[in-house]
């Protein structure tokens, strides 16, 4: 099994021209770092099991009949494996896998070229599936549905419409907003599933995993400590044992123990249920300037100087999941809980000031 990216040359060009000094061993060594921490089978995928124990079956079928897996949808907050289980996947089928992104397929010769260019059982994964344009998934429609292409020549009266067959292929989607996709996209995928933050127990063995690979000692309560602010997200596990492991490199003799993951954790200002200052600084805002909510998303975007895209996919979240945030029609509002966390001495007090 082979993997093809398509959007890494992409990247790396388009931030050239935006900033030509930027140096892109930096997107290199954070994609190599991935790579090679990556799964590549169901045994060392940790977590999702519900969903692995569905694709297994799927997977077995799919061989016994000799065919290509029905496409699939993966939604759910960033950084939950989705691309990783993409790949586990295509190593399971055996097959080759072509990753790219919605954002790159911007003309209708980007999706047409990558689609002609695939081999029968291949899966083709499209990342952000929710940002494909309308041209892109008009297209995608008689690809997913019949294995075909329509293409039209000629011009004025003689147009003409040739429909081009293409090779049976899985389509894998991954996006963090299922309700931005149309519903003739999302009723033409056979299995949509929802990846689930991970448990501090799952994070616990991603962190060992990982440090395992990168040959850095780490003991059980040093692992815990480090899941337990991880937001539930292996992404963010992984990156942590990174940076706390430099830590543990410069002050104290490289192994991870629960006291050295804490004072690291603490230098980057992550507290104990896993928040960043932006988080705090989001959840203050709300409290000290709105009464606690509910304010608009946009407000709170120019009063934090955040784009609204990175509140909505970074932010949220998880502050949702930890019942730290709440969404209502009006907008967002923090929780009793959120008041309790950031050491504000009474809700109650603090609601009557305004």
């Amino acid at each position: 099994m082979s993997i093809i990216s398509d959007d890494n040359f992409t990247k790396k060009n388009l931030i050239k021209e935006k900033n030509p000094v930027i140096d892109t061993k930096s997107i290199d060594y954070d994609k190599n770092f991935e790579n090679s921490i990556r799964p590549k089978s169901f045994e060392t995928y940790i977590g999702q099991s519900a969903l692995k124990e569905t694709l297994k079956i799927t997977i077995e079928a799919a061989k016994k009949r000799e065919v290509p897996l029905d496409h699939l949808l993966f939604y759910g907050p960033p950084g939950l494996g989705k691309t990783t289980l993409a790949g586990v996947i295509a190593e399971q089928m055996g097959v080759d896998i072509k990753i790219t992104s919605a954002p790159a397929l911007e003309r209708p010769r980007d999706i047409i070229g990558i689609l002609m260019s695939l081999k029968g059982g291949e899966i083709l994964f499209i990342d952000e599936i929710h940002r494909l344009n309308k041209i892109a998934e008009e297209i995608l429609y008689p690809a997913m549905e019949d294995f075909s292409l329509d293409m039209t020549t000629g011009k004025s009266q003689t147009v003409k419409t040739l429909r081009v067959p293409l090779p049976k292929f899985t389509l894998i989607g991954a996006t963090t907003k299922a309700g931005a996709l149309s519903g003739p996209l999302r009723d033409r995928f056979g299995i949509i599933h929802r990846l689930e933050f991970y448990t501090e127990k799952e994070l616990s063995e991603v962190v060992k995993r990982t440090a395992g690979i990168l040959d850095i000692e780490i003991d059980e309560e040093g692992a815990k400590a480090i899941a337990k602010r991880s937001r539930g997200t292996p992404r963010i596990a992984n990156r942590l044992v990174k940076r706390v492991s430099d830590y543990a490199l410069v002050k104290s003799d490289g192994k991870i123990t629960e006291s050295i993951a804490n004072k690291a954790l603490d230098v980057l200002n992550i507290d104990n249920s896993g928040l960043d200052s932006t988080d705090r600084n989001l959840l203050r805002l709300i409290i000290d300037k709105y009464n606690g909510g509910p304010v608009g998303i946009e407000t709170i975007a120019a009063a934090l100087g955040e784009d609204v895209r990175t509140i909505e996919d970074v932010c949220e979240p998880y502050l949702l999941q930890a019942g730290l945030l709440q969404r209502t029609p009006r907008g967002r509002k923090v929780s009793p809980a959120a008041y309790e966390h950031l050491n504000y001495k009474n809700y109650q007090t603090q609601q009557s000031l305004f």
